[in-house]
């Protein structure tokens, strides 16, 4: 049996939820429970690629401290990446047991949302665990409280071990009927850089820097000399380094910062059509004139724009890493 634990709060010293966690993970091992733990703010940045973690995992604890309101920033997020790359399959097997300790008000709610939160993604919800700790000495040196979250710890091991199941809840009916999840498909590279990257807004700030120098650093070695005209830019390079795929059609809408109409691309199997148009595609765009010369002129990829914020899109990420395979600009 293997339970994962994910810690939401801050990690100080007085949180008791640290204490519940590491007497609950002492009585899983007792069990000979395979136990690995994950502190959420230990990994902040790489959020977005925690819910790879629940796969194997035939239950897990989540674990977090209300301080003023709510569950907590981080417990949020996680939870937001499991909604948005979450395997909804892996889930729908996983048992989880909330924990919530509160230094204020709000526990119950927050174990409340905890669960509602399960459900909906389509996990198995488990009893769970809250409480209000004025004075956590006192708290961690009751027996009393020990024994609660043994029995509490035993609770989940048997529910796991019997794969118990539950009435049906409202949640799991909403998700059924009217909820409908968008997989974002992204590979773990492209995860790492939306969740490391993207949002360190000094490294996204530095790299626009970077690639600024370096486009007026070529610009300059260049001679800055443009063959086409400002209605015709950018599309011969297109034409010319298309690489038909078969089976594959799409559309691009680009907006060029400086241009009066974003650039279309239809592609059909072999036929490509490339102009400036207001027209709707399943994929809009927007993207610096200086970061399209550098991907024309095989200095960067669309992918790696995106990535690293040089690029806004909206649509299907899968279309658009297409880019680099049906225009070999590199």
């Amino acid at each position: 049996m293997k339970v994962n634990i994910y810690y939401g709060g801050r990690g100080v010293l007085d949180d008791p939820t640290l204490h519940v966690i590491n007497k609950m993970e002492q009585v899983l091992r007792e069990l000979n429970v395979e136990v690995h733990r994950y502190n959420i703010y230990e990994s902040k940045h790489e959020i977005a690629t925690l819910p790879n973690t629940l796969k194997g995992s035939d239950g897990i604890i989540l674990a977090t401290t209300v301080e003023w309101l709510g569950i907590g920033g981080y417990m949020q997020q996680f939870l937001d990446a499991c909604w948005l790359y979450g395997d909804k399959e892996s889930i729908s097997g996983i048992y989880m047991q909330p924990v919530v300790m509160s230094t204020t008000y709000g526990e119950k709610e927050g174990m409340l949302t905890l669960e509602n939160a399960w459900e909906i993604l389509g996990g198995l919800p488990c009893s769970g665990l809250c409480g209000y700790v004025d004075n956590i000495a006192t708290f961690e040196d009751s027996s009393e409280y020990s024994k609660i979250i043994e029995n509490k710890t035993e609770n989940l091991y048997r529910t796991i071990s019997k794969k118990m199941k539950g009435l049906p809840t409202s949640n799991q009916a909403v998700k059924r009927s009217v909820l409908h999840v968008r997989q974002v498909d992204l590979t773990p590279q492209e995860s790492e850089l939306q969740s490391q990257y993207v949002s360190d807004d000094k490294y996204v700030k530095q790299q626009k820097d970077d690639i600024e120098e370096l486009s007026a650093m070529f610009k300059s070695m260049m001679g800055d000399t443009v063959n086409e005209t400002p209605e015709t830019e950018y599309i011969s390079s297109f034409r010319a380094h298309f690489r038909p795929q078969s089976d594959f059609s799409a559309s691009y809408s680009i907006l060029i910062e400086g241009k009066p109409h974003p650039l279309y691309i239809g592609v059909n199997g072999g036929e490509i059509k490339c102009e400036y148009a207001d027209t709707a595609a399943d994929i809009s765009a927007r993207i610096s004139g200086d970061i399209m010369d550098d991907i024309v002129n095989g200095r960067m990829t669309f992918t790696r724009a995106f990535g690293t914020g040089a690029m806004t899109a909206r649509g299907n990420l899968k279309t658009l890493r297409m880019l680099d395979t049906i225009f070999m600009f590199t």
